[in-house]
């Protein structure tokens, strides 16, 4: 077993690297209507960032990345719960530190305005990238998050091919943004949200109570749904027990 804080900061390293690399494409490579990626390349983007940090330190911590998650692998029998707090904490820390870093990087070039939407915030209604309601926004997050766990659990457990799961979950990030950046700028993670809605303020952090709420309750209907359907066989996941 991987001692708590190399674990931990193999966390941070992750969710730092997830954000700057999702958000920071979104920042800095997607506006340009001509010569910009779009929120297809953003898509790929966010899915790059978690396939790569998996397999750079997924052997370490679990490379969860996400407090959803955590929380997710917990409801699964996957994960203690007395990790969960510290696990969640160095993934706020790394999402921060990433945002900070894009805040720095894109206030060098001139014109920036740290705007509702300056560093890719999630958001609904008037912070919905084309307008959708609160409703929308809700049932996207639980959804898609559901999703996402279930891959996750089902991609990492024993009897999936050895080697993989990155990929899977790389890919399953992928689409996930696809379906719904245009109607939350897609969460599914709320240290996603967190650290550039820190930030920005304002509206940003009024709604960020949806970014936490929604992807939890999903990844948490995804681990008891994950136990229900029977193939919990194996040990909690921590560090290096991960199968990668």
């Amino acid at each position: 077993m991987i001692a708590l804080p190399q674990r931990l900061g193999a966390e941070l390293f992750g969710t730092f690297w997830l954000v700057l690399g999702g958000c920071g494409s979104a920042v800095f490579a997607a506006a340009d209507p001509e010569l910009g990626i779009g929120f297809v390349g953003v898509a790929l983007a966010f899915g790059l960032t978690v396939l790569t940090a998996a397999y750079a330190v997924g052997h370490i911590s679990g490379g969860h990345f996400n407090p959803a998650v955590t929380v997710g692998l917990w409801a699964g029998q996957r994960f203690p719960a007395k990790d969960i707090l510290p696990y969640v904490i160095a993934q706020l820390v790394g999402a921060v530190i990433a945002a900070g870093v894009i805040l720095m990087i894109a206030s060098g070039k001139a014109g920036f305005e740290l705007a509702p939407n300056g560093l890719a915030v999630n958001g609904y209604g008037p912070h919905s990238p084309d307008g959708y309601s609160l409703a929308s926004g809700f049932v996207t997050e639980v959804v898609l998050t559901f999703g996402f766990l279930m891959i996750i659990l089902g991609s990492t457990h024993g009897r999936a091919p050895v080697g993989f799961a990155p990929i899977a979950i790389g890919l399953a990030l992928t689409l996930i943004h696809l379906i719904s950046i245009p109607i939350t700028n897609t969460s599914v993670n709320p240290a996603r949200s967190t650290g550039p809605a820190l930030l920005v303020g304002g509206l940003a952090v009024q709604q960020l109570w949806l970014f936490w709420v929604a992807p939890i309750l999903g990844a948490l209907v995804a681990g008891f749904s994950w136990r229900w359907l029977g193939v919990v066989s194996e040990p909690p996941v921590t560090g290096s027990d991960r199968p990668n």
